[in-house]
């Protein structure tokens, strides 16, 4: 990346009309990753769905003259749901009832959610494309609004991105970018532990990215079965503190970069080894989880080396 496209991501007009373009022309899976997912609910190995929203943030520049920039925000996990601890989107499972009600109050825009050119590109894809995008907008703003109070009357639909598959679970995330327009008093559920923001321009440094081990994972959750070992990003807060970004998260914002900024990852083999303790609820899930069938081992060999 050149350092005239580095400082963009100070540039907050420009930037937020480069993602919309980028991934308004961006190839997308929505559509064939639906029609799967509607094909295994008749028979006994149902495939799941979810939305995630991916929020970035402008920060303008600090009192302290540290200068502004994109960031994101993301969700640390709490201790009561699945895969507690790990950084993730806000999101969750698409609701079969409530989300296609509520879906209405996103293409009608009576929730300005869904506007302008991002509207545009959205239209411009096929029929069914476009259903399964706001479909999943409308279960995105849904989840974020429950876990984190962030309002979809607060929030710009800037595109969405390929979707990502799980490999731990039998599940299908569809991500949705979005632009915060406000900060907002954040109020978290039982679901939430807290909202980390990491600067996007960190993103550019070599030297937050590591190897994530995750202690007590047996051989069945090794990506692409191939090593037990996954890409991660290092995030250190100005207080001391540590959160590694990995699985599907990671693999989501890398994407991101990818086809906004044509980000390459580093090198990842002479990264150091990064290992956490996880909660016993977090090891008991990889130990116990099933085997993927054979057909959805073949959908899912897309590069996705999912948890």
């Amino acid at each position: 990346m050149t350092l005239t496209n580095l400082a963009l991501l100070s540039q907050k007009d420009e930037f937020i009309e480069l993602i919309v373009k980028k991934l308004g022309r961006c190839p997308l899976d929505f559509s064939e990753r639906m029609q799967f997912i509607k094909k295994t609910g008749k028979t006994t190995e149902i495939h799941q769905a979810a939305g995630v929203l991916l929020p970035l943030r402008f920060r303008g520049e600090t009192p302290e003259g540290r200068g502004g920039g994109f960031a994101f925000q993301l969700i640390k996990r709490s201790g009561t749901v699945a895969q507690p601890g790990d950084l993730s989107c806000p999101g969750g499972l698409l609701h079969r009832f409530l989300d296609p009600l509520l879906r209405p109050f996103v293409t009608g825009r009576l929730v300005p959610i869904l506007q302008g050119n991002a509207l545009k590109y959205a239209r411009r894809r096929d029929i069914e494309t476009f259903r399964v995008i706001t479909l999943f907008l409308t279960n995105a703003g849904r989840e974020s609004w429950e876990e984190i109070r962030l309002s979809p009357w607060n929030v710009h639909f800037l595109g969405p991105l390929p979707t990502y598959s799980l490999t731990l679970y039998r599940r299908t995330i569809f991500p949705l970018v979005g632009f915060v327009k406000n900060p907002w008093p954040i109020r978290l559920n039982s679901e939430v532990e807290k909202v980390v923001e990491i600067p996007l321009k960190l993103f550019f440094q070599e030297g937050n990215y590591g190897l994530f081990y995750p202690p007590g994972a047996s051989d069945q959750s090794k990506p692409d079965r191939q090593g037990s070992c996954y890409p991660c990003f290092i995030y250190r807060d100005d207080e001391g503190g540590e959160e590694i970004l990995w699985g599907a998260t990671f693999k989501i914002i890398i994407s991101f970069l990818q086809i906004v900024l044509e980000f390459k990852l580093p090198d990842m083999h002479a990264k150091k080894m990064i290992k956490m303790q996880r909660h016993p609820r977090y090891l008991e899930m990889i130990k116990n989880r099933s085997p993927l069938s054979d057909e959805e081992l073949n959908v899912l060999n897309t590069d996705n080396g999912g948890r």
